[in-house]
């Protein structure tokens, strides 16, 4: 990726179009949005799947991200704490828990922050039938 300083932001081509990154809110995503983003939907489209090859079916699956921010330390990430909000059918508390348990051991972009950023996982489960 190339990213190219635009005045009070850089901004990168992707495959879906223009992104722009500032460190101000009104010019574009902010970098620790981005992180926050990719360790999120990575984590929920991990679980997603482990969810579906054990035979549950997923109709509505939602991520909160409340993220730590530590100001005196560069406001540096410290830790996520995510939160799946889960409808579907066939969905088996303690399956899911093993889900949620090895979706966090396959993402990549978790796995990448281990031991510099804390992230915890919870869930909540309703049914669709």
């Amino acid at each position: 990726m190339e990213f190219t300083w635009q005045g009070d932001y850089f901004d990168t081509e992707t495959t879906f179009g223009r992104l722009q990154v500032s460190g101000e809110d009104e010019h574009g995503f902010r970098p620790f949005q981005l992180m926050v983003t990719s360790i999120a939907v990575c984590s929920a489209s991990v679980l997603r799947k482990v969810l579906e090859k054990q035979r549950m079916e997923v109709t509505s699956l939602t991520v909160d991200a409340d993220v730590t921010r530590n100001e005196a330390e560069a406001n540096r990430i410290e830790a996520i704490a995510l939160h799946y909000r889960i409808e579907g059918s066939n969905l088996a508390e303690k399956k899911v828990a093993r889900a949620v348990d090895m979706a966090a051991k396959n993402c990549p972009m978790a796995r990448t922050v281990e031991g510099s950023v804390d992230i915890s996982e919870t869930f909540e489960l309703s049914s669709s039938d």
